[in-house]
């Protein structure tokens, strides 16, 4: 029993991001405590025996579970409304083993086109493979999802905000319209994060993250992890993760468990910068286009605010004078730092045709709305004006 399990009042989640999940030692630590172990001890031989028979809960193998693990899966079932979850290495090992452990031959999987590109590759590379087809559909017609469905039509997986567009599809509708043939729906909410989008509530069945970015949140580890009903992750995704070894290091686990300390404060800080740029690039005269889901001009603003509860920490712009003229900008920066990774407290930009989205033809991306001349911006916690005055500096100089 968890110390949060005692009490029967619902808390709120910047509550929960504190105190939910912590298991205490006989020394009483106040910092969550990291078991650097891979083994674990049993009193007698019919104890292991039973251990592994699954008649008591204690811990086998780090690769099947740890304490400290433990901590951070319970803390991001308490945030995200899940019955159970299950931490993983990386983002990427989360999206594999969330599609891998519910497919066999013959399945087939809906997904939408606007995609990360590692996510693509699983589904139009990898799972294919392995005799799963996949339809890819325009995520923001719902007539294309009612359309692709087949009998065989096993999941169904998306992620809005997309990257790098931002692009949001309508959650609600989607897992009304997958669940008709029987099929769940399994979310990518890293761009949202848990603090502004609850996947669960809306009817997806599965949610996963990449921890690596806001949960973290200062560039440090990585790791991911896959939330759902407790039929799924211990019946189906428990059993491949255990045998294909993409389980979350303890001391991973130990980093995203203080970075979950301070992500409600955060994350609302860095919607709050979000806003503030994505308005100041809005009325720049060298910016054609700004891709921001808190603005009324955003293709899909109506639907962020019935499944947001804020536009985000990230940014998308457009300059003319497409590669060239985006890499001017980038490179004058003085503050915001290249990086092609997002959710951390500095900021980030990059540029997706050639890093996250290099591996796509030209024609997919033009078809995605990732153009040349399209610029990520992912919002830190340094102070806004300062940000505004180095991005302002970087197009006056293209």
């Amino acid at each position: 029993m968890t110390e949060l399990d005692k009490t029967k009042r619902a808390l709120s989640p910047r509550t929960n991001l504190v105190h939910a999940g912590t298991w205490r030692s006989q020394h009483g630590e106040m910092s969550e405590a990291l078991f650097l172990t891979q083994g674990f001890v049993y009193d007698t031989a019919a104890a292991a025996e039973a251990r592994f028979l699954g008649e008591d809960e204690g811990f086998i193998y780090a690769r099947y579970g740890n304490p400290t693990v433990r901590m951070f899966e319970e803390r991001m079932m308490a945030l995200e409304g899940a019955e159970d979850a299950f931490a993983t290495a990386s983002g990427m090992a989360a999206v594999n083993a969330a599609l891998f452990s519910q497919l066999k031959a013959g399945d087939h999987v809906v997904a939408a086109k606007a995609l990360f590109g590692s996510c693509l590759y699983i589904l139009e590379t990898l799972l294919p493979r392995f005799g799963v087809e996949v339809t890819l559909v325009e995520g923001t017609d719902p007539d294309a999802w009612r359309a692709a469905l087949r009998p065989t039509t096993r999941v169904a997986f998306l992620e809005s905000p997309s990257n790098p567009t931002l692009e949001l599809i309508d959650i609600a509708e989607v897992a009304e319209i997958v669940h008709s043939v029987g099929a769940r729906l399994v979310i990518d909410n890293v761009f949202a994060t848990p603090m502004f989008q609850r996947p669960l509530e809306l009817g997806a069945d599965v949610v996963l993250y990449s921890a690596t970015k806001h949960i973290d949140g200062q560039g440090r580890c990585l790791g991911g992890i896959v939330l759902g009903s407790e039929e799924f992750i211990r019946k189906e995704l428990e059993g491949y993760m255990r045998h294909t070894g993409g389980a979350m290091s303890p001391f991973n686990a130990w980093v995203m468990l203080k970075g979950l300390e301070t992500l409600d404060l955060r994350c609302r800080a860095q919607a709050e910068t979000a806003a503030f740029l994505a308005d100041r690039l809005a009325a720049h005269p060298r910016v054609t286009r700004v891709l921001y889901p808190g603005r009324a001009d955003h293709p899909q603003h109506e639907l962020a605010k019935r499944q947001m509860s804020s536009g985000g920490t990230m940014v998308a712009f457009e300059i003319e004078g497409g590669q060239e003229a985006a890499y001017r900008v980038q490179d004058a920066l003085e503050i915001i730092k290249i990086s092609n990774n997002l959710g951390d407290a500095k900021s980030i930009i990059t540029h997706p045709s050639t890093t996250t989205h290099q591996r796509l033809s030209e024609e997919q991306r033009q078809a995605l709305g990732i153009s040349r001349g399209l610029i990520r911006l992912s919002c830190g916690l340094e102070a806004p004006e300062d940000l505004a005055a180095d991005l302002d500096q970087a197009l006056r100089r293209n």
